[in-house]
């Protein structure tokens, strides 16, 4: 196998007396889909903050393609290619998808000197980018709020993969979602996975990780309990390491019978 996009070694995160993550490991590969499941107040969100610049780690050491690396901010992690597609999209839903997609990183074109919005070229790209993805927009000037959840979060990811990610982490993308919508999604990770990139798929859906995951980790009170591979572990298995199995375990047999 070949050397991992980034790895991240024994990462801490401390905010005051709170210890977020006390020694977090992991490494994703390029098109890999490395799942990182956790309940609520597992420590998810903080790594990925830490991952994409957000936050600088306590401790421990950050390698990107093979080489140290420090972000200073989130356009650092972004200019090496790390893109992040949050839960809460940064979109504005009366702005055209077109618009939306090249939202700061508008293309231009010079009509006697004067810079405008080069409208052909993002509509012909937004429109190609999107069928790539699977989705058939009614046209590029089609509002971003008439879209179905799920097209929305694949306007995010298609715009992240045409600017150059190496690596995308995407925040809780189903969890909001319906059936049909949730399919759409996983259909999209699996397409951004095949182009070579690496996918760090933040959920705490088990079914939804097995859908489409390569690896899986699981993060427990700022830790990590371990990292699976497809085919290694079971739905259960996975499901009880982020319950606390042990932990329930423990006090089941304290109380002589089952929790």
């Amino acid at each position: 196998m070949s050397d991992p996009i980034i790895r991240m070694m024994n990462i801490e995160k401390h905010f005051g007396s709170v210890i977020a993550l006390a020694g977090v490991t992991v490494e994703v590969y390029a098109g890999e889909c490395h799942c990182l499941l956790g309940d609520n107040g597992a420590g998810k969100s903080t790594f990925i903050k830490t991952m994409s610049g957000v936050h600088k780690p306590t401790k421990g050491q950050i390698e990107f393609e093979g080489q140290p690396l420090q972000f200073d901010d989130p356009r650092d992690a972004i200019a090496a290619g790390i893109a992040t597609v949050h839960q809460h999209l940064a979109m504005i839903p009366l702005m055209s998808v077109a618009r939306n997609f090249f939202m700061g990183n508008e293309p231009v074109k010079k009509v006697l000197g004067i810079n405008f919005f080069d409208h052909a070229y993002a509509d012909r790209v937004t429109m190609e980018e999107m069928r790539n993805m699977g989705i058939s927009l009614r046209g590029p000037n089609q509002a971003v709020g008439t879209l179905s959840g799920g097209e929305r979060q694949t306007v995010a990811i298609a715009r992240a993969v045409h600017f150059g990610a190496k690596v995308l982490i995407l925040d809780e993308p189903t969890s909001a979602l319906g059936v049909r919508q949730t399919a759409n999604v996983l259909a999209t990770i699996d397409k951004v996975r095949k182009q070579g990139i690496g996918v760090v798929f933040i959920t705490h859906n088990v079914r939804h990780a097995l859908a489409v995951g390569d690896r899986f980790t699981v993060l427990n009170r700022g830790r990590t309990l371990g990292t699976a591979l497809r085919g290694d572990i079971s739905s259960e298995e996975l499901q009880d390491m982020m319950a606390g199995g042990q932990e329930l375990a423990t006090l089941e047999g304290s109380l002589g019978g089952t929790v």
